[in-house]
């Protein structure tokens, strides 16, 4: 009675479960299993596949018939007898039990195993295991036993993220799994029961060894013949390499959080192009992995002349540490910095063949020094720069006033948060490397910004568009003439000042940077429309032996140019840019001969509006108040010009004068502050200026 009583309630359990069950075309939709994400490079290599492997679902009348019988062979030789639980096997594993006194440890059936994959979890209990059974014989019962194995082939795990045979196929053995061998099919049919430990990619001679035990079990159950498993051997199976998903990881971890912002939530595979160059990123990895000292770590980007990202290192070895030093930390830039101070004094007037005196200089109570420890006395703009001497750009700063520096990196796109102390000109406020070779970029194409970007398009994986990269709105920084004086400063430095060891071959231009008791080493330059940044140094700021942007960072920045600009035309520095073709002269009424000034607003030294032009141009403009003393600026009068109307300015207006220089100051008498190599210092926690 008790075992009638059993019967019907099982029965009525199959039937309610059986009620329940979605259509075969709902279990055919794998979007349960996750979003797939396929990235590629510019050229369209895969770089890495994110979520889930799925591949084609293969129909069964064209899965290989040695892949159906290697599969049964191994999981459940008894399955096109059975009605979805095996009496058999179980009752051998309760009397294998009973004998060794342990646990009942029963096999799945192949099509229970399908019922726990869909509707179940992996938990070890009786209701679990109970459930599934009741599930697997209403699968039984409302499909037939090809459609439940055509279901289980193309749903069923075998590592390495491949979901069904096509995915597993691909993955191991780069092609179709309607093309599998016979000794592939028993590798993968192996993997069923412990993908992690027969993983072909992760080892090889376990995945062989297992095909072995496989194609024995098909010869025993008379799957195929002895001879024809004799003509098989699992040695002579070749596998394909996994795809290197080290440094390129770092790229991808940056790029795809931006998806978000470029498409509607989805959850269908999705094909991701994006900008990456794939032999500019070897380049790149060997080099910083070839020049990094001991101890430290590395970083680098590399931008093309419209802000596609062509390569991107965030450390030496992204399995070890997947922190992105490339656009998450932030770090002292050293002299690296000077850029901005420099494209403030060429955009004040000043020429890179204008005088500047090498001096003792104190700034409230501040006194910098040169890594030389010597004063040159009379030299020009240009030398200052390419030897990188402190006090030249301190003079700078108290000159045109600290926040006009801190204004000027800013606009060149600097986010994050910048001192206006005077040892700010020295480069000690921390910076990101991909903002600080941004702007270098932008200096490269002469004044105009240059944004970056990774993904090219997206698109769904038949193909249908998703989304297209279109050029972001182009802002004129500062005038052609500006970066035009800025980049013949930047090849100086490269040609004959501290970045000597970055010299290519052909045109570069580019700035070292050093920080206090060689704890960061930067080098950021550009050539042939390339514009590269490197920085080095410990993640926990402490100090490294001997190192300089002008040593390791340098020779890095020129062991990835060398082969990224390889096969591109070599291209001269623009570094004269003509001027209009009329001239400010005193006396005259205007800039526009007699006629009558229209209406129009001018902008001053960062590129902000301080009235019409109803104003006289030619009257004197007040010095910028230093930022230091809080004084409240002058309402600003007239409209504020958009940037078309300022990118118009920039291009037509000459430079202004050049300003008189200030005259030798006496040398103090108090001790210098000490400062590090190649122009950076670092201000002590404790002291205020």
């Amino acid at each position: 009675m008790a075992a009638l009583l059993g019967l019907v309630a099982l029965g009525v359990a199959v039937a309610v479960a059986y009620t329940q069950l979605p259509s075969y075309q709902s279990l055919s939709n794998r979007d349960d299993l996750g979003q797939n994400i396929r990235v590629r490079s510019a050229d369209g290599k895969l770089l890495v596949q994110l979520g889930p492997n799925l591949g084609q679902w293969i129909p069964y009348d064209r899965i290989p018939p040695t892949m159906r019988a290697a599969m049964i062979a191994v999981e459940d030789r008894r399955f096109r007898s059975h009605p979805g639980v095996d009496p058999i096997g179980l009752g051998r594993a309760v009397v294998s039990s009973v004998a060794s006194g342990g646990r009942v440890r029963a096999t799945s059936t192949i099509t229970q195993q399908l019922a726990r994959n869909i509707f179940l979890t992996n938990s070890r209990t009786f209701g679990r295991k109970a459930r599934e059974g009741v599930l697997a014989l209403a699968l039984e019962a409302k499909f037939s036993k090809d459609q439940i194995l055509e279901l289980y082939l193309n749903r069923v795990y075998f590592g390495g993220g491949a979901y069904g045979i096509d995915a597993a196929s691909r993955t191991f053995f780069g092609h179709s799994a309607s093309r599998l061998s016979l000794g592939e099919a028993t590798i993968i049919a192996g993997l069923v029961k412990a993908p992690s430990n027969y993983s072909p990619t992760a080892d090889i001679e376990a995945a062989r060894g297992r095909a072995g035990v496989v194609l024995n079990s098909m010869v025993r159950n008379g799957f195929v013949t002895a001879d024809a498993a004799a003509s098989v051997d699992p040695a002579q199976i070749m596998v394909q390499p996994s795809t290197k998903q080290n440094s390129v990881r770092y790229f991808t971890d940056w790029a795809l959080p931006q998806l978000d912002t470029l498409i509607d939530e989805t959850n269908e595979p999705i094909e991701v192009w994006t900008t990456l160059d794939t032999t500019m990123q070897g380049a790149a990895d060997r080099a910083i992995n070839a020049n990094t000292p001991t101890g430290a770590q590395g970083a680098l980007v590399a931008l093309d002349r419209d802000g596609a990202v062509r390569a991107l290192v965030g450390g030496r070895d992204y399995v070890s540490s997947i922190y992105n030093r490339a656009t998450q930390a932030q770090r002292q830039p050293g002299s690296a910095f000077k850029l901005f101070v420099y494209l403030a004094a060429l955009e004040s007037g000043m020429k890179p063949t204008t005088t500047v005196v090498d001096e003792p200089i104190e700034i409230e109570g501040w006194r910098p020094r040169n890594s030389t420890r010597t004063h040159l006395g009379a030299v020009s703009l240009r030398e200052a720069f390419a030897r990188s001497i402190n006090t030249i750009s301190a003079k700078i700063g108290a000159e045109l006033g600290f926040g006009t520096i801190a204004d000027m990196a800013r606009r060149f796109g600097i986010t994050s948060s910048i001192s206006t102390y005077p040892s700010m000109v020295l480069g000690t406020s921390d910076v990101r490397l991909i903002d600080m070779t941004r702007a270098y970029a932008a200096v490269a194409a002469r004044g105009v910004s240059v944004s970056p970007y990774a993904i090219t398009r997206v698109t769904s994986a038949d193909g249908r568009l998703l989304y297209r990269h279109s050029a972001s709105e182009e802002r004129t920084l500062v005038a052609p003439w500006v970066a035009a004086g800025m980049t013949d400063l930047l090849q100086t430095a490269v040609m004959s000042g501290t970045g000597r060891a970055a010299q290519i071959g052909r045109p570069v231009a580019g700035k070292t940077g050093t920080t206090q008791s060689n704890r960061d080493g930067w080098f950021i330059g550009f050539s042939s429309g390339i514009t590269a940044g490197v920085w080095m140094g410990r993640d926990d700021s402490k100090a490294i032996s001997g190192l300089q942007g002008g040593t390791a960072p340098a020779r890095a920045f020129r062991d990835f140019m060398v082969r990224a600009v390889a096969n591109r035309p070599v291209e001269q520095f623009q570094t004269e840019v003509p001027m209009p073709d009329w001239q400010l002269e005193p006396g005259e009424e205007n800039y526009f001969g007699n006629e009558q000034l229209p209406l129009e607003p001018l902008v001053d030294e960062n590129g902000n509006p301080i009235g019409t032009a109803l104003e006289d141009p030619l009257a004197p403009v007040a010095p910028f108040p230093d930022q230091q003393q809080q004084q409240p600026q002058p309402q600003q009068q007239g409209p504020t010009p958009d940037q078309t109307e300022v990118d118009r300015i920039f291009s037509s207006a000459p430079p202004p004068p050049e300003r008189p220089q200030p005259a030798p100051q006496p040398r103090p008498e108090r001790a210098p502050l000490s400062a590090p190599a190649d122009g950076a210092q670092r201000r002590p926690e404790s002291t205020q200026f």
